[in-house]
């Protein structure tokens, strides 16, 4: 049974525990009390699993023009190209700072990893898809891991910043001042171990809780991966843009029993090659750059390969690399498909694509501030205008970094003018009981994945989109009605979030008459002559 406790106060709220978040609070944490926010324990978030790295200017034959102009390609004419320049203006900056914060990225000295005293032109850089250049600054084949542990690391050595495991955000609070003006001052939690709803008082709140991929039946995202920080503020008022660009990463390992495995793109960044099951390569008659095309245009390419030929995955191929250099480069990938009996340096990989990044979100400025004053929206959560119709290849942890750092000045800025509201109410569950049939939560949360994974996947057109929109309504009007009746759990959010944002994804679907990047449909299979965002405002439906 739930029950209400009273407020606590922090000056920041961090919702989510990744690369965004812990920056944002690592950022803060000298001059404010920061509260961050995990749903389960820290590292089940999207950063813990990413494999490939950050992309970075740091070769002296790459430069900012081309790492810019390539994100401009990835992203099909979308992408803001003033955004796109500042953030790869600042990576340099935002490498340092990782790598004075300890992160052990591999050096191109046999392997050895860096610490806090190494240069940054001694960082081995690899290659991945989009890219012209090597500018993937990596940790072996698990930069996730070693970004995620080093802040981790350095947020629990913090006397200033509480960690929350266990914590589910419910919704944001919000309040009208004098002026009328409405701004962000806390949010309500679940406690999963008391099962009590707490009120959190605050000055700002982050929103740092990844992408909507969970909204899919197949994808490469950790099960929180349901939109949360999206449907919050979509709730609280917030506009959001481009839903309908979700990005499925084209190699995750087919296994049945591997859930959620990623073969980073790194290993096409080597030479690994996309074969049939009878051995034949098929994309050089898609692309031609081959394996190395954006991934929008891989995924399509092997959902066309296995919808003609009616198997079941496509393979990996990097067998024609000597055995220790595929062991030295990809230990964890290596170590892992042993596990499934597959041994990478003799053995194909069998792959399929899965829903993967939410190039879409909650729209922020350059500094991350949403429309709602005192929110900020970090990480995949938002949408700054870096990623187009297309996210390229490692961009992704770069936008992290920066926006974070350009938040965290912001907040720094407006901290001492900014008070915390002192009549914040307590939750009231006086009106709803325990649930007695959760198979209703878990049959609809079932139908909600395949319905999107059927219909409004990586290939797409009208009929498919009507038809997801229909049973979406249905579904979320019986979740809704579920939702008010009932006592909340950590699975009743998540599918009441997820339900939303899926709803988000096909009305930006279906109102995009045109094939960009990740979103190809049949019944517009052309460019549009102008690029236009697809930005949604609550008050408009």
């Amino acid at each position: 049974m739930t029950q209400s406790l009273p407020t606590v106060n922090y000056d920041i709220l961090v919702i989510g525990s990744g690369a965004a978040g812990l920056t944002l609070a690592l950022k803060t944490a000298d001059f404010a009390r920061v509260a961050v926010l995990s749903k389960g324990e820290l590292s089940q978030g999207a950063t813990f699993y990413a494999q490939g790295g950050i992309a970075a200017v740091l070769d002296e034959d790459d430069s900012i023009d081309a790492h810019v102009a390539d994100t401009l390609v990835a992203g099909v004419g979308l992408c803001h190209p003033e955004v796109v320049s500042n953030i790869v203006e600042n990576s340099t900056d935002s490498v340092s700072w990782l790598v004075d914060q300890g992160v052990p990225f591999t050096t191109m000295t046999g392997g050895i990893v860096a610490d806090t005293s190494t240069s940054l032109d001694s960082l081995h850089l690899t290659k991945e898809g989009g890219h012209s250049h090597r500018r993937i600054i990596h940790a072996s084949d698990a930069t996730g891991k070693a970004v995620f542990e080093t802040l981790k690391n350095r947020a629990l050595a913090h006397p200033n910043i509480t960690l929350l495991e266990g914590y589910t955000a419910v919704d944001l609070i919000t309040h009208c001042g004098a002026s009328g003006e409405k701004r962000c001052v806390g949010a309500y939690v679940l406690n999963q171990k008391t099962e009590a709803v707490e009120s959190i008082g605050c000055k700002f709140v982050a929103l740092a809780t990844g992408g909507a991929s969970k909204a899919y039946l197949y994808t490469s995202n950790p099960d929180g991966a349901s939109g949360d920080g999206i449907a919050m503020a979509w709730r609280a008022g917030c506009s959001v843009a481009n839903m309908e660009f979700n990005q499925f990463h084209p190699t995750c390992l087919y296994h049945p029993h591997a859930k959620s495995f990623l073969i980073t793109e790194a290993l096409r960044g080597e030479g690994a090659i996309l074969e049939l099951p009878d051995g034949t390569r098929f994309m050089p008659h898609f692309d031609a750059r081959e394996e190395l095309a954006p991934r929008d245009i891989v995924a399509r390419a092997i959902d066309h390969e296995m919808k003609r030929l009616g198997c079941d995955c496509v393979y990996l191929n990097i067998t024609h690399k000597p055995a220790d250099f595929i062991r030295d480069h990809f230990p964890n990938i290596y170590s892992r498909c042993l596990e499934f009996g597959i041994d990478i340096t003799r053995d194909r990989i069998p792959v399929v694509p899965a829903a993967h990044y939410t190039c879409g979100g909650v729209v922020v400025n350059d500094r991350g501030m949403t429309d709602l004053t005192n929110l900020y929206a970090i990480g995949e959560t938002s949408f700054t205008g870096l990623h187009g119709a297309n996210r390229m290849a490692s961009n992704s942890l770069l936008e992290c970094f920066v926006i974070a750092f350009a938040a965290a000045k912001d907040i720094a800025e407006r901290f001492d003018e900014t008070k915390l509201a002192n009549d914040i109410p307590n939750w009231d569950d006086s009106r709803v009981v325990d649930s007695d049939d959760e198979i209703l939560v878990s049959h609809n949360w079932d139908e909600l994945r395949r319905c999107m994974w059927d219909f409004v996947g990586i290939v797409r057109n009208d009929e498919r989109l009507q038809r997801a929109r229909r049973r979406i309504d249905l579904l979320q009007d019986e979740i809704i009605d579920y939702y008010s009746r009932h006592r909340v759990s950590n699975d009743l959010l998540e599918l009441r979030n997820l339900v939303l944002v899926s709803s988000l994804i096909i009305d930006s679907a279906l109102s995009r008459k045109e094939s960009r990047g990740l979103h190809f449909t049949l019944d517009y299979p052309a460019l549009a002559d102008e690029a236009r965002d697809t930005i949604l405002h609550p008050q408009n439906g």
